[in-house]
């Protein structure tokens, strides 16, 4: 009962922030709501706060004891949301499928797939040594395991 009660509070506020987006959302036995949300142009303090009182202020602590917990995605989290792809045109990738590790640049995206972009070096086609190739890899959300944000600190 608490947890659809929640749950409800959740959707109603998100509703009122169509930009933003449900990653996780779980109720350990304590009774600690966590909350974990992502927006289309990111998320800030102010948009946790938000969605925090929106839950927080229609539950009653005197019927059941809580502890919340809003926060935003962090680069650890992964990609979970299609809508979190979009978001990272132009960052490099690291993506698992069931066939193979690829890490690239994410190009584009559609309602069903993404494409990375990458070089590689490969043997020369004649002669010996090798060549630097761009490769391309259009990529099913469906096929992937887990996929990554790459930081790169130059």
């Amino acid at each position: 009962m608490f947890k659809q009660k929640v749950k409800s509070l959740l959707d109603d506020a998100l509703a009122d922030k169509p930009e933003l987006f449900l990653i996780s959302f779980q109720i350990t036995g304590a009774n600690i709501i966590q909350v974990i949300l992502d927006g289309d142009n990111g998320i800030n303090v102010e948009d946790c706060i938000d969605v925090s009182r929106a839950i927080e202020h229609n539950l009653d602590r005197d019927e059941e004891d809580f502890s919340l917990q809003v926060m935003s995605a962090g680069v650890t989290e992964g990609l979970v949301h299609i809508r979190q792809y979009a978001k990272n045109v132009g960052r490099t990738l690291k993506v698992t499928t069931e066939k193979e590790e690829i890490e690239g640049e994410l190009i584009a995206t559609t309602a069903d797939d993404f494409t990375l972009q990458w070089k590689a070096r490969e043997p020369k086609p004649v002669g010996k040594g090798k060549v630097t190739v761009q490769k391309t890899q259009v990529i099913p959300f469906g096929e992937v395991k887990k996929a990554h944000v790459v930081i790169k600190f130059n």
